[in-house]
């Protein structure tokens, strides 16, 4: 046969795997009336390894594998719509109106002139912070009822995620209320007659030190951790050391010291993402992004088929970060974004879904980024 007489063979495959196809699904509809009727749960794991094992045990030994994913594929669809019919009546997660307006409290990590303090700036016409030298007691002051709300950073463009962030959201009962995201430009800071050539060391929060490698690397500086890069133009503007400060503008000027060098970071484009969070399930009207946190078992293809689930939806993914878990053989908590709004009746069902199944599962907040 040639090409066009192969391809013709194809569509005509296809077209029978069509009807075929959704006569499985009207079956798999009928299959969840009945559980429904008779109260019997959507997923049988012995009834699904026993199809899988039947059909590869069948297939070519070239497609057994091939087969293994297909069937499998299929199978995780057709949970799915199950799932849909089970939940169908699912009702949203209950919260109550952002109101950012007004004067708030603000619990922020650092001091003046922090990014996170700056950042506040985008999400507040007024805000009364309460500075903490420590992220977690970010979560301890909003938990504790110290401050309405907290401010993190969790993600940048340059040096990827804030560990610490994602490892405290799994630790602590909390809810993402808003995000925003802050250009970020470097300076290198000094005490007043401080030359270059006379620094010794520069300090600054982890992330400081990983934006700015090139120029640290190009000077030969020694480089040390600090909380935060305010806090480390503080602890310069104290410290009677020729140390240099990796921090913002604002709080090299907030601790009166020389900018030896500005914009100093390796990316041009250096942005940093910020989440609010508060006790209490708060959502504004325009809230178009998800946060969840998940554990997976450890099987072959279970992150695909929770893609699938996603893509059955109709619901887009923006965001996969996958965190070691503290004392465990590499287990991971996964975080995941995506795009959607808990008053819409398919993010209802799926996070029904994903509460049903998964071993652990976490909503975190539903917002947009102001």
């Amino acid at each position: 046969m040639d090409l066009k007489e192969l391809r013709l063979e194809i569509n005509e495959v296809d077209k029978q795997l069509q009807e075929l196809f959704t006569k499985r699904m009207r079956l798999c509809y009928q299959v969840a009336e009945y559980k429904i009727a008779n109260d019997l749960p959507v997923f049988h794991k012995d009834r699904e390894r026993e199809i899988i094992d039947r059909v590869t045990a069948s297939a070519p030994d070239d497609l057994k594998g091939a087969t293994r994913v297909y069937f499998q594929t299929m199978m995780d669809i057709s949970k799915c719509m199950q799932y849909q019919q089970f939940f169908a009546d699912a009702e949203s997660i209950k919260y109550k109106p952002l109101e950012l307006s007004g004067r708030h409290t603000v619990a922020v990590p650092g001091t003046n002139g922090s990014y996170n303090h700056i950042a506040c700036s985008n999400l507040f016409d007024e805000f009364e912070p309460v500075f903490h030298e420590e992220f977690e007691d970010i979560f301890k002051a909003v938990a504790e009822g110290e401050a309405e709300y907290g401010i993190l950073p969790i993600v940048n463009s340059t040096a990827g995620s804030v560990a610490q962030t994602y490892d405290l959201m799994k630790r602590y009962d909390f809810k993402i209320c808003a995000g925003t995201k802050l250009r970020i430009s470097h300076c290198l800071a000094v005490k007043k007659g401080v030359k270059m050539e006379d620094i010794k060391a520069v300090y600054s929060h982890e992330q400081g030190l990983q934006q700015c490698s090139d120029f640290i690397n190009e000077h030969g500086f020694k480089t040390h951790r600090y909380a935060n890069t305010s806090l480390a133009a503080k602890f310069i503007r104290e410290s009677d050391e020729p140390y240099a400060a990796i921090c913002s503008e604002n709080a090299a000027n907030e601790f009166g010291l020389d900018i030896l060098e500005k914009n100093i970071q390796n990316a041009t484009e250096n942005y940093t993402k910020f989440i609010l969070i508060s006790r209490e399930t708060l959502k504004s009207a325009n809230a178009n992004t998800i946060s969840v946190c998940l554990a997976l078992p450890h099987q072959s293809s279970s992150l695909y088929r929770l893609l699938t689930k996603f893509s059955v939806a109709g619901l887009n993914l923006s965001m996969i970060e996958s965190m070691p878990i503290a004392n465990t053989d590499f287990d991971v908590v996964f975080y995941l974004d995506f795009h959607g709004n808990i008053d819409s009746p398919e993010v209802a069902k799926l996070l029904s879904e994903l509460e049903q199944e998964l071993s652990y599962f976490k909503f975190l907040g539903n917002y947009e980024e102001v």
